[in-house]
């Protein structure tokens, strides 16, 4: 499940100034969507790229289509700019400012989510302020791209009830007003949430959210360790230095390796040498033909990196994240063959640059390949399954 982060800045948070604070906060934090009114569209566009969805209150003002008269007496304004979403509900039954039909009984003709313009998407916008409301999202949900329900007190909020209901028909987006209540909902039945709309104007809390959407996407992976059966000095090869747009921490590194199915940390260069200063942002990978794992669960191979790539770092617990690749660099050096053999028995090798600024870790602890010897145990991620164009296939593959 891919989670996302939508940062509420319509007119019930304040003046454009009190708006633009939350949209920048949501910009340079990495949320992925600003919830606005319809005419402050075209300023958030100014302002940078993010996805924006737009409230519509001018004439579609109602979730339930059946107040014609209503839409026959507003007037249809041009909005500035086009959102990428448009959210009815706000001033109309969502919100309470007009009542549900009095004959509510979970059903309803939800004519107005039915309209489309064009390819914008559609969001239809609940307060749970009963159980008619929860019904009436659960309705919503039947015709809504994103559902976003919201709830005066959060702790209150029916949220187990609707991600059982609803499943896969819609987005559903909990309103929350911090990065605790975000982690709540992302883990709630431990399905969670798909979203969050945060109501909040502390730029932390909206930065905080964000990490909290990306932990949540983030996997822990089981590490192990394999006994070292060889170091073999062996001739020169071309190798990568992969130099991050991140500064990565005393015990992270990158999992690279000649077979997809068991591939080796490799710390990054953190640590002072008497040669060299530390470069905490390069990861010295290996050799061109060598395999590196990316966020997605998959592999590229060391030579196809390229400025812009993401690479997956994790630490020697297993947790994991992403980071940009900025640069790198391919050269010739000597290198060392790797042989290793797994719990199971399997052979695992690859080959690391011979020079004592890279550093894997063993169970005695972090070492340089250079003092790496028979008997040592070295950390690996193994995974009993072959590759294809990085992608995990089940078939026979010999890698030796």
């Amino acid at each position: 499940m891919t989670r996302s982060v939508w940062v509420k800045a319509d007119d019930t948070v304040g003046d454009w100034d009190a708006r633009r604070s939350r949209i920048t906060a949501a910009l340079e934090s990495g949320a992925d969507w600003v919830l606005v009114d319809e005419d402050d569209v075209a300023r958030v566009r100014e302002l940078g790229d993010i996805n924006v969805a737009a409230f519509r209150t001018d004439g579609d003002v109602t979730l339930v289509d059946d107040i014609d008269d209503a839409e026959a007496d507003s007037e249809e304004t041009e909005p500035t700019a086009e959102p990428d979403a448009v959210v009815v509900g706000k001033e109309g039954e969502g919100d309470a400012t007009i009542d549900l039909p009095e004959d509510f009984s979970g059903s309803a003709d939800l004519s107005t989510l039915r309209r489309r313009d064009g390819d914008l998407e559609r969001g239809a916008y609940v307060r749970i302020l009963g159980q008619e409301y929860e019904q009436f999202a659960e309705a919503a949900a039947d015709e809504a791209d994103y559902t976003i329900v919201v709830g005066e007190d959060w702790t209150i909020i029916p949220l187990e009830n609707l991600i059982a209901r609803i499943g896969e028909e819609t987005d559903l987006v909990a309103g929350v007003t911090s990065a605790e209540e975000a982690k709540t909902a992302f883990e709630t039945l431990e399905i969670g949430a798909d979203s969050v709309l945060l109501d909040s104007d502390d730029p932390d809390q909206i930065r905080e959210t964000v990490e909290v959407r990306d932990e949540a996407e983030r996997e822990s992976l089981d590490l192990q360790y394999a006994d070292v059966l060889d170091v073999e000095q062996i001739g020169s090869a071309d190798r990568v230095c992969v130099d991050t747009g991140s500064l990565l921490e005393h015990d992270e590194g990158m999992l690279v390796g000649s077979m997809a199915r068991g591939l080796v940390f490799v710390h990054a260069e953190t640590a002072e040498s008497p040669y060299v200063a530390s470069r905490p942002f390069r990861v010295n990978a290996g050799a061109v033909h060598a395999y590196v794992r990316t966020p997605d669960g998959g592999t590229k191979y060391l030579s196809e990196l390229q400025s812009g790539d993401e690479v997956q770092i994790v630490d020697t617990a297993g947790n994991t994240r992403e980071a940009i690749v900025g640069r790198v660099k391919i050269e010739k050096r000597p290198m060392f063959r790797v042989a290793l053999e797994t719990e199971d028995g399997d052979h695992i090798e690859t080959l690391l640059q011979n020079a004592e600024t890279i550093k894997v870790p063993t169970r005695d602890g972090r070492k340089a390949v250079t003092d790496l010897e028979s008997g040592d145990e070295l950390l690996l991620y193994y995974e009993d399954t072959a590759r294809h164009f990085g992608e995990a296939v089940e078939e026979s593959i010999i890698e030796k």
